[in-house]
C-alpha cells in the first residue's frame, strides 16, 4: 500500500485510503510549499517581467507534450489496463506491457521534441505569441529549445509513476514533482545571476532529471520486471492506444485553454502572461493538496473496482471521496478570495517585484479561486470515468469547455477591469477559465450520476449548501478582520486571518452539521495517534 511493500492488484480500504490521502497530501504539501518558495524566489529575481512573460510562453510547448505523451493522458489509460492484468493474476504480461509502453513513450517524446526544437521559431512567431516584439519571440524561441530536453525525460519519469501507482506504491512518486521545484530554485539562484533568464530555463531541465531519479529507489523491486528488451508493442498496447487516443484530443483541449491565454495576453501590458501564470500556480497549490492528492489514491482503487464490475463500491469510494474534496474546496475558495491581495504581497512582494505586480497577480487569483471547487470536482470525475475505461465523456466535455472558453475569454477581457493599476483584461482570462470549468464539472457530474445511478446527490447537494453558508460566515469574519488589520504588515494579516477563518469554519460547519466537519477531523488525529 505504501513503500514497505507491493499490493499487486489489491484494493485498498477506507482507512487505507485515508491514510495514502494523507501521505499524498503531505508530499502536495511539501511540493507546494516549494513551489510557493520557486515562485517568491523567481518572482525577487525577475519581477513581472518581459523576460518572465518570455520564460511561462517558452515553458507551454515541452509541457504540453509531456502532457500529451506520457502525463495525465497516458496514465489514465495505463493504469486501468496494466491493473486488469494484475487483477488476473498474469503478472508477466502486465510487466511486459510496461516495458513497451516505457520504450515507445521515451522514443516518441525523443522524436518530437527534436522536431520541435528544429522549428521552435516558426511557432513563437506565428502560434504562440504572434503579437510580441522580435526580441520577445527570440528569446522565447531560445527558452523553449532549452526546455524540450526535458520532455523525454518527464515522459519517462510519468510513466514510471504510473507503474508505481498502479503497484499501490505512492510516496516517491508524490515527491517527484517536489523535485522539479527544486531544480527551478537552483536555476534561479544559482544559474540566472550569470545566465539571466536561460539559467531559469537550465534548471527547468535540472528539475526534470531530478523527478526522474527520486523514484528509482521505489523502482528498485521491479527493475528486474523493466529491462528493455527491445519490443515496441505487447498485447494490451493496443487497447492503451484506444483509452488513450480520445483522452488526447481532451487534454489537448485542456492544453489549448493555456496557449489562448498565451496567445491572448501576448497583446496586454508587459508582465500580464507572468502575473496569470503565477496566480494559477498560486490556485494549483491549494488545487493540489486539496483535489489532487484525493485523485492520486482513489484512482487505482476505482480502477481495481471498474475492472471487477464492482459500481456498488466504486460509487461510494467516490462519493465520499468528493464530499471530502468539496467540504475543504469551497471554504478554499473563500479564503483565497477574501486574501487574495496580503497573500501575494507578503509571499512576492520584494527585490524585482512590484505593488502593480501584486495588485496583477492578486486580481487573476481571485477570479481562478472563484472556481477552485469545480476545478477539485473535475479532478475527481474524470479520474472516474477514466478508471470505468470510458474516455469518451471527459473528451466530449473538454473540447466543449475549450469552445466555451474562448468564447468567454474574448467577451470578459473586454468587460472585466479593476479600478487600480495591475487589474487589467488578463482578470477576464481568469474568470473565463474558472467559469468554463464550472460548466464542464456540472456536466461531468450528470453524465457519471446517470451511469453509476446516482451519486447520494440529495445528501452531497445538502452538504454544499451548509459548507457554503458556513463559507460565507467565514467569509465574511475573515474580510472584517482583514479591515482592522488594513494597517498592518500583509504577513501578519494572513497569519493571524489563515487560522482564524480555518477555526471559524470549522465551528459553523459543526454548528450546522455537516458530517465531515467531525469525520475528517478525528480521522486525521487517530492516524496521528496510531503514528
Amino acid at each position: 500500500m505504501t513503500d514497505s511493500h507491493s499490493s499487486q492488484g489489491q484494493t485498498l480500504t477506507g482507512a487505507q485510503l485515508r491514510l495514502v490521502s494523507l501521505i499524498i497530501a503531505s508530499s502536495f504539501v511539501l511540493s507546494g510549499g516549494l513551489g510557493l518558495l520557486r515562485g517568491i524566489i523567481i518572482g525577487g529575481v525577475f519581477g513581472a517581467s518581459a523576460a518572465l512573460d518570455a520564460f511561462y510562453a517558452a515553458y507551454r510547448l515541452p509541457e504540453m507534450l509531456f502532457t500529451l505523451v506520457a502525463g495525465g493522458a497516458l496514465g489514465s489509460a495505463f493504469i486501468p489496463v496494466f491493473s486488469r492484468y494484475l487483477t488476473q493474476g498474469d503478472s508477466e504480461g502486465a510487466w511486459r506491457l510496461a516495458r513497451a509502453t516505457l520504450t515507445l513513450v521515451t522514443l516518441i517524446a525523443l522524436l518530437l521534441s527534436a522536431g520541435a526544437a528544429l522549428i521552435a521559431f516558426p511557432i513563437v512567431d506565428r502560434l504562440l505569441i504572434p503579437q510580441a516584439s522580435s526580441a520577445q519571440k527570440e528569446l522565447t524561441a531560445e527558452l523553449m529549445q532549452i526546455m524540450l530536453i526535458t520532455v523525454a525525460i518527464f515522459s519517462a519519469s510519468g510513466l514510471i509513476m504510473a507503474i508505481l501507482n498502479a503497484n499501490q506504491r505512492f510516496l516517491a512518486p508524490a515527491l517527484a514533482p517536489s523535485m522539479n521545484n527544486v531544480g527551478l530554485i537552483g536555476g534561479a539562484l544559482l544559474l540566472a545571476p550569470q545566465l539571466g533568464v536561460h539559467g531559469l530555463a537550465w534548471g527547468a531541465v535540472l528539475g526534470a532529471v531530478l523527478h526522474l531519479l527520486v523514484q528509482l529507489p521505489a523502482l528498485r523491486p521491479y527493475a528486474a520486471h523493466l529491462r528493455p528488451d527491445g519490443r515496441l508493442i505487447a498485447e494490451g498496447v493496443g487497447e492503451i492506444v484506444r483509452l488513450v487516443l480520445p483522452r488526447l484530443v481532451g487534454m489537448a483541449a485542456v492544453q489549448l485553454n493555456f496557449v489562448v491565454n498565451i496567445i491572448l495576453a501576448s497583446a496586454m501590458p508587459e508582465g500580464s502572461l507572468a502575473a496569470l501564470s503565477i496566480a494559477f500556480t498560486l490556485m494549483f497549490v491549494v488545487l493540489g493538496v486539496v483535489a489532487q492528492s484525493a485523485g492520486t489514491a482513489i484512482f487505482p482503487t476505482l480502477s481495481l473496482y471498474g475492472a471487477r464490475g464492482d459500481l456498488a463500491q466504486f460509487r461510494h469510494t467516490l462519493v465520499g471521496a468528493l464530499r471530502g474534496v468539496l467540504f475543504v474546496a469551497i471554504p478554499a475558495t473563500g479564503g483565497l478570495i477574501v486574501l487574495a491581495q496580503p497573500l501575494v504581497s507578503a509571499l512576492f512582494e520584494r527585490g524585482a517585484w512590484s505593488r502593480v505586480d501584486t495588485l496583477a497577480t492578486a486580481w487573476a487569483l481571485s477570479f481562478f479561486a472563484a472556481g477552485l471547487a469545480a476545478f477539485a470536482l473535475q479532478e475527481l470525475l474524470a479520474r472516474a470515468f477514466y478508471a470505468l475505461r470510458n474516455t469518451l465523456a471527459p473528451v466530449a466535455v473538454a473540447v466543449g469547455g475549450l469552445i466555451l472558453n474562448v468564447a468567454l475569454s474574448l467577451t470578459l477581457i473586454q468587460v472585466v477591469r479593476g479600478a487600480e493599476a495591475g487589474q487589467g483584461a488578463h482578470g477576464g482570462l481568469a474568470l473565463a477559465n474558472a467559469l468554463a470549468t464550472l460548466v464542464e464539472s456540472a456536466v461531468l457530474w450528470l453524465w457519471l450520476r446517470r451511469k453509476l445511478g446516482g451519486l447520494d446527490d440529495q445528501a452531497v447537494l445538502n452538504m454544499i449548501g451548509r459548507v457554503s453558508l458556513a463559507t460565507l460566515g467565514m467569509s465574511a469574519g475573515v474580510w472584517a478582520v482583514g479591515q482592522l488589520l488594513a494597517g498592518a504588515a500583509p504577513l501578519v494579516i494572513v497569519l493571524l486571518c489563515a487560522p482564524l477563518g480555518a477555526l471559524l469554519y470549522e465551528g459553523l460547519a459543526l454548528l450546522l452539521g455537516v458530517q465531515e466537519a467531525r469525520s475528517l477531523p478525528l480521522s486525521i488525529l487517530k492516524r496521528f495517534k496510531r503514528g
